[in-house]
């Protein structure tokens, strides 16, 4: 069975940094197109970044330049580095799998940007 376990959360100051992993068990992180996906308070879910198992990477508007998706195959992990974080980053930040016409989602890690 395919799980997927987020880490890496917590609480940051504004322009802090943070990395967040992604270990995928039960499958090999490489066959997947692996997002992070966000959800704050009182809103919906919405699109963070995308990483392909063909490599190609997407970001939404807000976090290009500040956020990097990336995977290590031999960890089977896939990281989210988060540098100059703001408030508004503020969310449970969840790992998205879907390969095969399946889709798995982690447990969620809480980010909390604030001075």
């Amino acid at each position: 069975q395919v799980q997927l376990v987020e880490s890496g959360g917590g609480l940051v100051q504004p322009g802090g940094s943070l990395r967040l992993s992604c270990v995928v068990s039960g499958s090999i992180v490489s066959i997947y197109d692996i997002s992070w996906y966000h959800q704050a308070p009182g809103k919906q879910r919405e699109f963070v970044a995308t990483l392909t198992s063909g490599s190609r990477t997407d970001y939404a508007d807000s976090v290009k330049g500040r956020f990097t998706i990336s995977r290590d195959n031999a960890e089977n992990t896939v990281y989210l580095q988060m540098n100059h974080l703001k408030p508004e980053n503020t969310a449970v930040y969840y790992c998205n799998a879907i390969a095969r016409a399946k889709n798995y989602w982690g447990q969620g890690t809480q980010v909390t940007v604030s001075s």
